[in-house]
């Protein structure tokens, strides 16, 4: 019998495999490529994309919060990484991490974000 040269695991099936399934075929090639130092930029791209959500929903419980910036660079938040933008009538841009979004401020000399998540409202908008 056969076992998966990225998780140990019986391999069933054709004799000549070497992965239980696809993803130990994609994880097995994450590794060697990062080992390498080949990562892609897309993936970083996307990778930090992930992060910038997670934080975004960790700090925006209630779907609309005021937050200082500090707090969220320092969990790994970039700003400069984002989905998509919203523009309000004010004239606000709030950029986007799929469906959570954040406007940077100013108040009382303290750099803050005020997040927010999508509403169906924004997509009506011109």
């Amino acid at each position: 019998m056969n076992y998966c040269i990225y998780c140990k695991s019986p391999i069933k099936g054709r004799a000549d495999k070497i992965y239980c399934d696809s993803y130990c075929k994609s994880a097995h090639y994450y590794e060697k490529k990062k080992e390498e130092g080949k990562i892609s930029f897309f993936t970083k791209v996307d990778k930090q994309l992930k992060t910038n959500r997670k934080i975004l929903k960790l700090y925006n419980k209630e779907g609309y919060t005021n937050i200082r910036k500090k707090v969220m660079t320092e969990k790994g938040f970039d700003p400069n990484f984002f989905t998509h933008y919203w523009k309000s009538q004010k004239g606000n841009v709030y950029l986007f991490c799929y469906e959570f979004g954040f406007l940077a401020l100013k108040e009382k000399n303290r750099d803050k974000y005020l997040l927010v998540q999508w509403q169906d409202y924004m997509s009506n908008s011109k």
